[in-house]
């Protein structure tokens, strides 16, 4: 591809010939930009140290030959490898907040974002009471950033069972200054938190099943097999979430938990439970919340 650096010279150029590989390519966009012009444009943008809205006025300047060099060398890599466009420029975004990453970790992306930027409203009647939170299975530790923005009494408890997610989300916790608020922790789910009772428990946990984690496009097969696969039918980790909640959770305490397609199958496996499943933009069905008490229900 890099043969094509001496043929292109405008941003428009790189633009068009990028989205056209990209197409060609058949590549799989699930990280942020949702189709082929538009990951081309981020890529290009961030490649010239521009901001993304900057490239419409300057699509007739010329790139450099060392920018066409870098350049090319991103698209190959791309293509070739289907490295997620997050792997490569080392960020993504994720309620409206700039995140560090790479390949210890899944790239952001949550249904549970929004949600907590809207404070679990109205389920949450004050969140100035919310004093205790914990993420768990943090990753990034995206999560368990906005659960500090969004409760800003709250002292966070952010947990995995890897040690290199922890070192990303290290990083992202002290690009935010959120070291005296937001505690990282190595625990398989609540293994090493006896004792530790919370005001609201949030988790985007692994629960892809196995035959979903068989049809995973490339791209996605560069993030830790561990944050996405969850057994056969994808409630591995749920299943430990819903048994020992109860008992890391306030007298008023909320769990909120990420859990993808899988409503039906956990309807089946916990027909006592009374799920309440909120609405989240374009995850209609995938996030359920319970109240302590429905536990004893």
């Amino acid at each position: 591809m890099q043969n094509f650096a001496s043929e292109l010279f405008t941003l428009r150029d790189w633009l068009r010939f990028a989205a056209s590989r990209f197409n060609e390519a058949k590549l799989f966009f699930g990280h942020g930009q949702g189709n082929a012009v538009d990951e081309a444009a981020y890529l290009l943008a961030h490649t010239l140290h521009l901001a993304h809205g900057e490239i419409e006025g300057l699509l007739d300047a010329r790139l450099t030959l060392n920018e066409r060099q870098q350049f090319a060398e991103v698209l190959r890599r791309r293509v070739q490898e289907r490295l997620p466009a997050a792997y490569l420029t080392h960020e993504s975004w994720l309620g409206g907040l700039r995140f560090y990453v790479d390949e210890r970790v899944i790239v952001p992306r949550s249904f549970l974002a929004p949600l907590i930027e809207e404070q679990i409203s109205p389920w949450v009647d004050d969140p100035e009471s919310v004093r205790v939170a914990l993420d768990l299975c943090t990753g990034s530790g995206c999560l368990a950033i906005l659960l500090a923005h969004a409760f800003p009494q709250a002292d966070v408890d952010a947990v995995d069972l890897s040690p290199d997610a922890l070192a990303v989300a290290q990083r992202n916790v002290a690009d935010y200054d959120l070291q005296g608020r937001v505690n990282l922790l190595r625990s398989d789910l609540f293994a090493n938190l006896e004792g530790k009772r919370y005001d609201l428990i949030i988790s985007n946990p692994p629960y892809v099943n196995a035959a979903a984690m068989e049809e995973l496009p490339a791209e996605y097969r560069h993030e830790p097999n561990m944050a996405l696969a969850a057994g056969d039918d994808g409630l591995d980790a749920v299943r430990v979430i819903l048994q020992e909640a109860p008992a890391h959770l306030a007298e008023a305490g909320l769990v909120v938990v990420e859990i993808g397609h899988n409503r039906e199958a956990i309807e089946a496996a916990f027909p006592s439970l009374p799920f309440v499943w909120l609405d989240a933009p374009g995850g209609e069905g995938m996030v359920f919340l319970l109240h302590r008490a429905d536990f004893a229900a």
